[in-house]
């Protein structure tokens, strides 16, 4: 999918939603037992209001071959009756080179992902087999949500602190058509800075819902003359009820976030 294409989504739905799977079976509502048959109910109800999914592979690794399949089929179920959604695989991969290029096939080619998150410390080689692949995306941490993120994020190297670092380098060696990057709703505050330095990628925002972050915030601080944005929420999606309506209680607040007027 090329980001003219994303964009083409985001204005037909005015919507910058991202959903997360993040399938916990601890958490599914009574009766329900299946992972696919779970995802397959939040996205049969979600779709029309958000215009990317993204499976977190811990929570489908942790069943072995089990979880696996749940997420193939559900990898599969999107792209076959949901073409138009842009799949995310938040697998926060990062390796040197030769190991990085079978992570590359594994999910652009094996599991057609259309983007993969990346963890970038061991330097530019874990991102640049990613890069080789049409209208695929390296989505390269930078900012995350979680608390611990300023034991290392925000080190000053040079004068700016290191998530700046870090995306200037990786801005070097890609373009906005097969990089995006991660910036958290929660550090909302940091995204018109960041815009300046960084106007055309699209920018994965985790962190709305239940980690507290404000998608209007996120919005009016960090999208550009494309939208430029998808931003997450998980939890507060697929578990905004844990009786037989969850799938319409997730559509309901599907609705509601990142929703453009």
């Amino acid at each position: 999918m090329t980001t003219d294409e994303l964009y083409g989504q985001i204005q037909k739905k005015k919507s910058m939603l991202c959903v997360g799977l993040d399938t916990d079976i601890n958490k599914f509502p009574e009766g329900v037992t299946d992972i696919f048959d779970f995802n397959k109910a939040i996205i049969d109800a979600t779709s029309p209001y958000c215009v990317a999914y993204k499976p977190n592979l811990a929570f489908y690794e942790c069943y072995g071959l089990e979880g696996m399949r749940a997420l193939d089929k559900t990898v599969d179920y999107i792209r076959t009756h949901y073409p138009e959604q842009f799949i995310i695989s938040d697998a926060k991969r990062g390796d040197i080179g030769n190991t990085a290029k079978m992570y590359a096939k594994t999910f652009f080619e094996t599991m057609d992902f259309d983007a993969v998150t990346i963890s970038p410390y061991m330097g530019s080689e874990t991102v640049t087999p990613f890069l080789e692949y049409k209208n695929k995306y390296a989505i390269v941490v930078a900012l995350s949500s979680n608390s611990s993120s300023a034991d290392f994020q925000f080190a000053l190297q040079g004068g700016k602190p290191l998530y700046q670092v870090v995306m200037e380098k990786m801005m070097e060696i890609s373009t906005p058509e097969n990089m995006m990057f991660v910036v958290g709703a929660t550090k909302a505050d940091k995204l018109a800075e960041i815009r300046k330095f960084c106007p055309d990628n699209f920018f994965l925002v985790p962190g709305v819902g239940a980690q507290g972050g404000s998608a209007e915030e996120v919005i009016a601080h960090g999208a550009n003359a494309k939208g430029g944005l998808l931003i997450n929420s998980s939890r507060g999606v697929l578990y905004a009820s844990h009786d037989k309506d969850f799938a319409e209680a997730a559509a309901r607040v599907a609705l509601s976030t990142a929703h453009l007027d």
